[in-house]
């Protein structure tokens, strides 16, 4: 079964009688009769845009009373680092109404960030928050890095990157250099190999687009003791260079 076809009419009916629990405004029956039998020939993004289309014009236009509804239906946290996409895959349509609308008060959406990543990614959703403010929104993701939940830590690195997949190119690491080089260096020798490898991939992003500042912060990290994370992070980062460092 492909991704795309969890995203079915059952999914909306479900999707809306989750919705409409904690957003008594919600206009359940628009929502659905815009999106029964219409998504079936679209992509995965594609049935995502159409989605939140059907949100924006079944809710309120207050993004903040929205949120806020979103936080009460986000359900129990994930108690592991794996299994993000087979159980929390539901609530990408939320994230991408973010990815829209985020800015609109970007305060509450990087709380909310952190409420949906325990549940779902949300480094797609926290890229438009990074564009707008990207000192603001890296700062708090240096307080995020040391985070006891994996999944926030993992987002503090995912969201940074600069050649994150399924999404456009993000050079707030190159813009942002010293707090870019904060957050990689307060994970880099994170427990979690879900971290690790999120950091490692961080640093070959940055090997394809700025070269010398990968090597810088490896040079830097060399200065300091060094753990089986850490070695385990410059290996994945460097896997696609022909010369050690």
């Amino acid at each position: 079964m492909k991704h795309k076809d969890h995203y079915n009419d059952d999914y909306i009916l479900d999707f809306s009688s989750k919705i409409h629990s904690v957003m008594p405004y919600f206009d359940q029956e628009n929502f659905s009769h815009a999106l029964i039998r219409q998504l079936d020939d679209k992509e995965l993004f594609a049935r995502f845009d159409c989605i939140v289309d059907a949100m924006e014009n079944s809710m309120e236009h207050s993004y903040a009373n929205n949120i806020q509804a979103f936080f009460n239906m986000l359900g129990p946290e994930l108690t592991q680092s794996v299994g993000m996409l087979n159980f929390g895959w539901w609530l990408w349509p939320i994230s991408r109404y973010i990815e829209r609308h985020g800015n609109d008060d970007w305060n509450l959406s990087l709380s909310f960030l952190k409420e949906l990543t325990k549940r779902f990614t949300g480094e797609y959703a926290i890229r438009t928050l990074l564009k707008a403010y990207p000192k603001e929104v890296m700062d708090e993701l240096i307080l995020w890095t040391n985070d006891e939940n994996v999944h926030v830590r993992r987002l503090a690195s995912e969201g940074i990157r600069i050649r994150l997949p399924w999404s456009h190119k993000l050079f707030v690491a190159l813009d942002e250099f010293q707090r870019y080089t904060a957050i990689l260096t307060n994970l880099k020798d994170d427990p979690e190999k879900y971290v690790q490898k999120s950091v490692g991939n961080n640093l070959n992003d940055l090997f394809k687009d700025a070269p010398k500042k990968a090597v810088y912060i490896i040079e830097q990290w060399r200065k300091t003791p060094s753990s089986k994370a850490q070695e385990w992070i410059v290996k994945h980062g460097m896997r696609n260079q022909k010369q050690e460092i």
